[in-house]
C-alpha cells in the first residue's frame, strides 16, 4: 500500500466495527448514530451508545459533531499496483479532476494504492482509524471478502461494484452502451468478423464492455471463444491479445479493444504482422485518452467523460459527509464514438 500521509496510530483501540459488532448492528448503522442521523430508531441508538461506553470508543474526525460536517481529508483508494497507476493515463486524468474539486472544497487528498491481500487489510484498518472523512474507490477488482460498509465512513465508487453494491454510491460511464455503439459503428462500415480484446473479467468495465460487444453483434448465445482475448487494460496485454486473436482467427477484419492502451498494443502487433489499419483490420479503443491521438493512424475510440466522473464522485462524497442520511446515488454518464483514422 502507498499512502501520502503518516499512518502512525495507537494500537488496540476499539474501532467503529467493534462497536457495531457488540451492538449487533451494521457499521453503517453505527456510523449514522455517531453522526446524529434521524434514520436510526431510538432503541438502536441506545444499543450503539451502550456499546461505545463499554468499549471506551472515542469519536474521531470521521464521526465528529453534526455542526462541523465538512470534509477535511478524503482518501482516493486505487485498486492497482503503484507502477500500474503511474503508467496508465486514465488514473492521472481522474486524479487531476478529483484533486481540483477537493482543492476547491478546501479538502485534503490522501492517495492509497492496494493490490495484495495484506494491502486490503492495511487500508481497511487505516480507513477505520479516523484519518479521513470519506473515501473514493477506483479500479476495484471483485473482492467478496472486502466489506465496504464496515468501514463506517462515506464512500463513493468509480464504476459500479461488481457484486451488486446497491447500497454504495457510484459514478460510472455507460460502458455497455459505449461498447455496443463501437461494434455497431464497425458493422455499419462493412466489417463482419469483429473480435474483441476484453478487459479483466473481475472488474465492472471489463464485464460491461464485453456485454456491450455481445449486444452490438446481436449475440444471444455463447460467443465464439476464438474471437475474444482478454487483457488487463495495459499496452502489452493488448499486443499479446491481438497476436492470439490473429493466430486463432486470421480472417478477422475488425477488433474492439476495451481500452485505448490495449488498442495501442493491438496496433503495434498488427504492424509486426504486416496487417494494414484500417484497410485490412479496423481498430476501435475505449477511453479517448491522449494516447488515442498519438498512435499511427490516430485511434478511433469511445470517449468516456473521465473529468466529469471525478467531479461527480467528489460532489457525491461531500454530499454524504454533509448529510449522513443521504440515500446512495447511482450515476451513469454518457459515452460517444470519436472517429479518427483506425476505423
Amino acid at each position: 500500500m502507498t499512502v501520502t500521509e503518516s499512518m502512525t496510530q495507537p494500537t488496540g483501540l476499539p474501532t467503529l466495527a467493534d462497536v457495531a459488532h457488540l451492538a449487533g448492528v451494521s457499521s453503517a448503522t453505527a456510523s449514522r448514530v455517531l453522526t446524529g442521523s434521524a434514520r436510526v430508531r431510538p432503541q438502536t441508538k441506545d444499543k450503539v451508545e451502550q456499546a461505545m461506553t463499554r468499549l471506551g470508543y472515542v469519536r474521531n474526525r470521521a464521526a465528529r459533531a453534526p455542526a462541523s460536517r465538512r470534509a477535511g481529508s478524503i482518501a482516493l483508494v486505487l485498486g492497482e499496483e503503484t507502477v500500474r497507476v503511474f503508467a496508465d493515463p486514465f488514473f492521472a486524468r481522474l486524479l487531476r479532476s478529483v484533486s481540483k474539486e477537493l482543492s476547491a472544497a478546501d479538502s485534503q487528498l490522501v492517495m492509497l494504492t492496494l493490490h495484495s491481500p495484506r494491502d486490503y487489510q492495511t487500508v481497511s484498518r487505516y480507513l477505520r482509524s479516523g484519518h479521513v472523512d470519506g473515501a473514493l474507490f477506483v479500479s476495484m477488482h471483485d473482492r467478496p471478502d472486502f466489506d465496504y460498509e464496515s468501514l463506517g465512513i462515506p464512500l463513493a465508487m468509480c464504476g459500479r461494484p461488481v457484486a451488486g453494491g446497491t447500497s454504495l454510491s457510484y459514478v460510472d460511464a455507460d460502458n455497455i452502451g459505449g461498447a455496443r455503439s463501437a461494434v455497431r459503428y464497425l458493422l455499419d462500415s462493412g466489417r463482419r468478423a469483429i473480435a474483441t480484446i476484453a478487459g479483466p473479467p473481475d472488474m465492472a468495465p471489463g464485464i460491461d464492455r464485453l456485454l456491450g460487444y455481445r449486444q452490438g453483434l446481436g449475440v444471444v448465445g455463447a460467443l465464439d471463444p476464438g474471437m475474444i482475448a482478454y487483457g488487463d487494460f495495459s499496452t502489452m496485454s493488448g499486443q499479446h491479445a491481438m497476436l492470439r486473436l490473429i493466430d486463432h482467427r486470421p480472417g478477422i477484419d475488425a477488433v474492439f479493444a476495451a481500452s485505448d492502451l490495449m488498442a495501442a498494443g493491438a496496433l503495434h502487433a498488427l504492424r509486426r504482422l504486416g496487417r494494414r489499419v484500417p484497410r485490412d483490420i479496423a481498430v476501435i479503443g475505449f477511453d479517448d485518452l491522449p494516447v488515442a491521438q498519438q498512435t499511427t493512424p490516430q485511434l478511433t475510440t469511445v470517449r468516456q467523460p473521465v473529468d466529469a466522473m471525478g467531479s461527480r464522485m467528489v460532489s457525491e462524497i461531500l454530499a454524504q459527509i454533509a448529510d449522513p442520511g443521504r440515500a446512495p446515488s447511482h450515476v451513469v454518464l454518457g459515452t460517444e464514438v470519436i472517429q479518427r483514422g483506425t476505423a
